[in-house]
């Protein structure tokens, strides 16, 4: 269940920060000549970050922590998952190493399809049994916030129960849980050769009825020759429009429908995937301040080929994010810094990008900007302390999980650096 903590508040001196990862209320030295910063938490909020050598005094009575020069960053946010399913799907990773395509697999009754049936079998207790080690996993990582999307139940009942699972992971677990309605994943088997009837179910009886139940932080939608269409798409985002409910979309992964021109006119968060994104895709996303989301665990685990069109991005000033994916079909990866380090090397995103990537640029796909991402006055304690050399590390490693301390949510929720120890039982978790 939920991971304890003891409240974080106090003065976290000798942090080492990530540039661009934090936002100092005064002007730092050079972080490059070794310089040391720190972060003072009050109530569970960051009040004040500065140099570690000028603390104001008015915070001289609160408990001292001794960070010992750990690289601190911003608690990671991983903006597109699929956390919540029945079943698993190992099968069509043999059939995919045997030879079928991804749309073959799907168009042969797997795919998605295969997910939902598992989804619909389950009871809403028995997908939070199998959910909570999958965000465990992410969590022991340093996960702060979290995407959690429906689109493995395609009816109502069943998209509420993953919508309801998502909401019960974050209180139980005390974690950022962002809830993404996607009822437009797939056509649900009763609905086969009626996709017009079936977006019309979605747009006019399960979204409404979900989000007057407070259940839907974001509408996504599947745009792509094998789920729907450009005009499907744009009568969802119109009726999300009209619920005042922003928008994303899974955008150009297998060809160029066109959909990230589409949704940057809807001023969506977010496009996802965008392997086979156009010049004039880019454009609408810079022109609306729509985010990349970048898949590496999708794109290596169906051996894609099609590169996302990294360079035209950073040209033209489109921010980038880097998520798992985490789905049972396409990227079962639980590991956030793992798709950093793919996203360097599949991509080649700097350490920079990549590590911008899953804070601030995968906070602003969520519409968290802000208050994650980012170390900075007026948030909520959200950080990561990591025993590490230089920041490139945390893209380097490949499967290691280092033995941080993390905050979350104005508790210190694990201390792989002792920094309670030294600090003395008052501060033990």
């Amino acid at each position: 269940m939920a991971s304890k903590g003891s409240l974080a508040d106090g003065v976290w001196r000798a942090l080492r920060p990530v540039p661009g990862l934090v936002q100092p209320d005064v002007v730092l030295p050079d972080v490059a000549d070794g310089a040391l910063v720190a972060v003072v938490v009050a109530q569970g909020q960051v009040c004040w970050v500065g140099p570690n050598d000028a603390v104001p005094a008015a915070y001289a009575a609160l408990p001292q922590w001794d960070g010992g020069g750990a690289l601190a960053t911003p608690g990671l946010v991983d903006c597109h998952t699929h956390l919540v399913y029945g079943g698993q799907r190992a099968n069509e990773f043999a059939m995919r190493l045997a030879g079928a395509t991804y749309e073959e697999v799907a168009r042969a009754g797997g795919g998605i399809v295969s997910s939902v049936k598992a989804t619909r079998a389950a009871t809403e207790d028995e997908l939070f049994a199998l959910a909570a080690p999958r965000l465990q996993a992410l969590l022991q990582e340093g996960v702060c916030a979290i995407e959690i999307k429906s689109g493995y139940g395609l009816a109502l009942e069943h998209e509420r129960k993953q919508l309801r699972v998502a909401r019960r992971l974050g209180e139980a677990f005390g974690v950022t849980v962002c809830t993404t309605f996607l009822g437009a994943h797939a056509l649900p088997p009763e609905y086969m050769g009626r996709s017009q009837a079936y977006t019309d179910l979605v747009c006019n009886e399960m979204l409404p009825a979900l989000a007057a139940e407070g259940l839907v932080d974001a509408v996504d939608v599947f745009c792509e020759r094998i789920a729907f269409t450009l005009a499907e798409t744009e009568q969802v985002f119109q009726a999300a429009q009209k619920l005042g409910i922003p928008v994303k979309l899974h955008a150009e992964q297998l060809s160029d429908m066109g959909g990230s021109a589409l949704a940057a006119r809807y001023g969506a968060l977010s496009c996802d995937h965008i392997e086979h994104l156009s010049a004039d895709g880019i454009a609408a996303m810079q022109s609306a301040g729509t985010v990349a989301v970048l898949l590496p665990g999708a794109y290596y685990t169906l051996r894609d080929t099609q590169l996302p069109p990294i360079a035209a991005l950073r040209a033209a000033g489109v921010p980038m994010a880097v998520s798992t994916d985490h789905n049972p079909g396409t990227s079962p990866a639980l590991s956030l810094l793992l798709m950093a380090n793919m996203a360097c090397t599949l991509f080649r995103l700097t350490v920079p990008e990549a590590l911008a990537g899953i804070t601030t640029h995968a906070a602003r796909a969520l519409g968290l900007q802000d208050s994650h991402g980012l170390i900075a006055s007026g948030r909520p304690a959200n950080f990561v302390l990591w025993p590490v050399a230089e920041a490139a590390e945390l893209a380097y490693w490949l499967g290691h999980k280092p033995a941080a301390t993390i905050v979350r949510q104005g508790l210190v929720v694990a201390d792989g650096l002792g920094v309670c120890a030294v600090a003395g039982d008052h501060h033990g978790v």
